[in-house]
């Protein structure tokens, strides 16, 4: 049934997609294939199987067009030219957009890396299971994959570690990652911290200059996101609120320096179920059509 259409998009639960792409691969060779699930978004078999645990299918295309690559150049440009699409996760879209600009720029370190994400129940799924319920749910909150056990974590560690051109899984990146169901339908706010890295300006007396860094902040995300029309960094003050998000393709970007503890901030919020998962799939799905991006992708959430 699948055979021969332009464009088919997968979304199954993980494990699940591999034995049809593989079937449509034979079948269609030039069909534009996209797979909602992680079944194809690592490139390290062994870091797939060690927190999957089943065989590696096969690394796609990355469906993050405004990832930052050792290059110079963004990940979109990938898209332009391929017919497989591996869509990210959503907490990892969230994290790898707060912290690549700093990376890449050694503002932060790669290593101690910490992100505390508070999630909607949407990202948990839809199987009916007690934790996911209204009653369960409402006025309580709750860690999951704790102790970096969550399957996102070589993602995002994939991610950072393209951003230094090195070694996806065995690269100098390492994160504490550590989810949190909240009440709410939908949406993510990630609240990560990092090191101040090698590049961040000192005093004379070798203590951090928050003034000089938030500026140096401040340039590099202008410089990775300042014309990107699904990635809003906020004004000086403002902070991401997943409301703002919802319905929305836009992740909305914060940043300040704690300078008594040496460490940068970095808060993103986005809807998960668009900017975390279908509508960044779209956007990739018009690259490699050669299509405008932005086509019927909605800038603005449906807050008040």
């Amino acid at each position: 049934m699948l055979a021969g259409h332009d464009v088919v998009v997968l979304a199954l639960p993980h494990g699940q997609s591999g034995r049809i792409a593989a079937e449509l691969e034979q079948t269609s060779p030039d069909t534009l294939i996209v797979d909602l699930a992680a079944d194809h978004r690592l490139i390290s078999a062994a870091a797939w199987e060690k927190f999957y645990g089943s065989e590696h299918q096969g690394t796609w295309t990355y469906g993050l067009p405004e990832l930052l690559t050792a290059d110079g150049t963004k990940q979109r440009e990938a898209l332009k030219s391929t017919n497989r699409i591996a869509v990210p996760g959503c907490n990892v879209t969230a994290v790898s957009l707060g912290l690549a600009p700093l990376i890449q720029a050694g503002l932060a370190t790669p290593v101690g890396l910490n992100a505390v994400l508070a999630n909607g129940v949407s990202g948990a799924g839809k199987a009916l299971k007690p934790h996911l319920t209204a009653a369960e749910v409402l006025g309580n909150a709750s860690p999951y994959g704790t102790g970096g056990t969550h399957r996102h974590v070589p993602e995002i560690e994939q991610n950072l570690n393209g951003v230094l051109g090195a070694d996806a899984a065995d690269g100098p990146t390492r994160i504490s990652f550590t989810p949190t169901l909240v009440p709410m339908a939908r949406g993510i706010l990630a609240t990560i911290t990092a090191d101040a890295g090698k590049a961040a300006p000192r005093t004379a007396e070798g203590l951090l200059d928050a003034a000089a860094l938030n500026k140096q902040l401040a340039a590099s995300f202008a410089q990775a996101y300042g014309d990107e029309p699904f990635v809003r960094v906020l004004p000086e003050g403002q902070w991401p609120q997943t409301a703002a998000t919802t319905g929305s393709n836009v992740a909305q970007v914060q940043f300040t320096v704690d300078e008594r503890a040496s460490t940068i901030l970095v808060v993103v919020a986005l809807d998960n179920l668009v900017r975390g998962t279908a509508g960044q799939a779209i956007q990739s799905i018009h690259l490699a059509l050669g299509l405008d991006e932005t086509t019927a992708l909605p800038l603005e959430g449906v807050a008040p």
